[in-house]
């Protein structure tokens, strides 16, 4: 914790527009504080801290370490760490030793400005009465900043030590003040939580921080998102007990939301594709595709074939990436609203048998033969199968897993294990001009999707399935496509349990690839359930048409799809939290997490 707890913060990757400022580590400490502009130098640069999350855990994305996916990469860092139980090992060290350490370097940043911003000459272009303003301006957007990475270290590690202060490398008796770990109510309730609303109060308002100008600057809006975040964890089964905080204060924090800002915010619309419109909720903001969902984002400029290679499919010349689960697919409900299987568990994914088939709801038309026919086109939106027209380069523009075929090669390494490759978060105007195409790709913290689900679960658990449950669930479900409406699924609508379900399985697969679902299950207290189960994928072999043929048909019927294991899973209850790293502990004491 020392080196963690007393660097300066240094640049990550760029932002633009209102974020485009100099490095703070270029300033001193005399330069930083001796003139507003340099102490504005110094706070923007704390936008950097804002990770982007695409490949990175050592090219392997954060869900590659749940059920959702599995890297093909044999050097992914989920896949050599966190999916065999090793958390130490160095193919996890971005999630683990580098979360830690930067996020208290971002929190010594915001340390500063907030104790050392009374000491700053006033800037000689601004009156009193600006001054006194910019400077309450900038205190609060530390504090949401703080208050920020500290929950990003709570997900991981549970409560850490809380500093306020900016610490003195030269006092002898520097950590010893910060050895006790605060319980779940003081770190949360009685610090996060007040963090915000004072951050809220504080920040420029809507209007203020919306222009084009000042994209991605923080604005009250980001407060009160992050508030509703925070309280419906806060009141799930794993928190509730030691928390205080009930459902119906959760529904109330994201009822707010929705009464507040309700007419800046609404889901994606823009493409006649509802997939498209599904797709676009995360590439885009307001200034790039006129997309009012967004709410909290970290602001990057365009990107090319360079960073999204990784996780293309290695027929198009990528190194095949995230390839997404069995497990996933099979959360994804007919397109007419229908569920395909008979029973889901509170982990939102269907209950599989010993051989890991789940029982079909004969009434939906689901089969496997037809595996990915009439689905929630966010199925789609989110998955590359088998016969799906995708690429630019290739001779044959399908996906085609079965092996030996351009998706599958003999010997390709970075072949999907899963039978299938990840389509969102890949623009897929990069690969046009052979692959010279660009494209925004912003990483989406907080989107108005999370709020209408926020508000529908807790208003689930604290009153059970009702109208307004079903009306709030149907909004994003009818944005996605799906035609039918949840208020007339009598299984749903007659049972809290059920509907819990239910609604945990849409914010899967809503938020698959968003780092929703491994704080999601640990709040939900059903981490081992989900994760501790193997990884399911298929395998994809060619009917009717010899191996030699150059020319495949696609039709459903030519090829035969088996269910398979991918790949074994390691999760057991202790790791519901990270390990504090190592050298944190051998240098200062500080108590592990249980377990570790």
């Amino acid at each position: 914790m020392t080196s963690a707890l007393l660097l300066a913060g240094s640049t990550l990757a760029g932002c633009s527009d209102f974020l485009d400022k100099q490095p703070s580590n270029e300033l001193t400490e005399e330069k930083t504080f001796g003139s507003w502009e340099m102490l504005e130098y110094f706070h923007k640069d704390t936008y950097n801290f804002l990770r982007q999350g695409a490949n990175a855990v050592n090219s392997s994305w954060l869900d590659a370490a749940t059920d959702l996916s599995e890297t093909a990469m044999a050097t992914g860092g989920t896949r050599t760490s966190f999916n065999i139980g090793n958390y130490y090992a160095g193919g996890g060290a971005p999630e683990l030793t580098v979360t830690w350490e930067s996020r208290y370097r971002g929190i010594r940043k915001c340390n500063r400005v907030i104790t050392q911003i009374d000491a700053v000459p006033q800037n000689p272009t601004q009156t009193l009465e600006e001054y006194e303003l910019n400077k309450s301006i900038m205190v609060a957007e530390a504090r949401f900043f703080r208050a920020y990475f500290y929950w990003e270290m709570f997900l991981r590690f549970g409560p850490v030590p809380i500093v306020t202060e900016v610490l003195d490398p030269d006092k002898d008796d520097m950590i010893t003040p910060y050895k006790e770990r605060p319980t779940v109510k003081q770190f949360v309730v009685d610090f996060i939580i007040p963090e915000l609303e004072a951050a809220s109060a504080g920040m420029v308002d809507y209007a203020t921080g919306s222009t084009a100008a000042q994209s991605g600057r923080l604005c009250q809006p980001m407060a009160d998102a992050l508030l509703s975040r925070v309280k419906l964890y806060m009141a799930s089964p794993r928190f509730a007990t030691e928390s205080g905080i009930t459902w119906a204060d959760a529904a109330a924090a994201a009822k707010s939301f929705i009464d507040k800002y309700g007419e800046n915010y609404a889901l994606m619309s823009e493409s006649i594709s509802p997939a498209d419109n599904y797709g676009n909720a995360v590439l885009l903001t307001k200034y790039t595709g006129n997309n009012r969902e967004v709410i909290f984002f970290r602001n990057d400029v365009t990107i090319g074939w360079g960073n999204i290679l990784t996780d293309v499919p290695v027929g198009e010349g990528g190194n095949g990436g995230n390839c997404p689960s069995q497990n996933l697919v099979d959360m994804y409900d007919m397109i007419d609203g229908s569920s395909p299987f008979a029973q889901y568990d509170a982990t939102g994914a269907p209950v599989y048998d010993a051989n890991g088939n789940p029982a079909v709801n004969g009434a939906s038309g689901y089969s496997d033969a037809t595996m990915w026919q009439n689905r929630d086109p966010r199925l789609e939106a989110t998955v590359l199968f088998q016969g799906q027209e995708w690429g630019t380069t290739r001779s044959d523009s399908h996906i085609n897993v079965i092996r030996g075929m351009a998706d599958n090669p003999i010997g390709n390494a970075n072949a999907t294990p899963t039978g299938y490759y990840m389509r969102k978060y890949i623009p897929a105007s990069i690969l046009s001009s052979n692959h010279g195409g660009t494209a925004y790709r912003l990483w989406t913290i907080i989107r108005y999707a999370e709020i209408l689900l926020n508000y529908a679960e807790a208003l689930n658990e604290a009153n059970g399935p009702s109208a307004q449950v079903a009306d709030l669930l149907d909004a994003v479900r009818h944005r996605a496509g799906i035609t039918g409406n949840v208020a007339d699924r009598a299984d749903l609508m007659g049972s809290r349990d059920a509907m819990r379900n239910f609604i945990h399985k849409e914010r899967t697969v809503e938020f698959a690839f968003e780092e929703h679902r491994p704080w999601d299950v640990r709040r939900w207290n059903v981490a081992v359930e989900a994760l501790a189960r193997p990884i399911y994928g298929v395998e994809v072999t060619r009917v009717g048409q010899s191996d030699g043929s150059a020319d495949y048909d696609y039709t459903p019927g030519n090829y035969k799809i088996t269910r398979k294991v991918a790949q074994q899973r390691v999760f057991e209850k202790h790791m519901y939290l990270y390990p504090i790293p190592e050298e944190e502990v051998w240098k200062t004491g500080l108590e592990n997490n249980p377990g570790w």
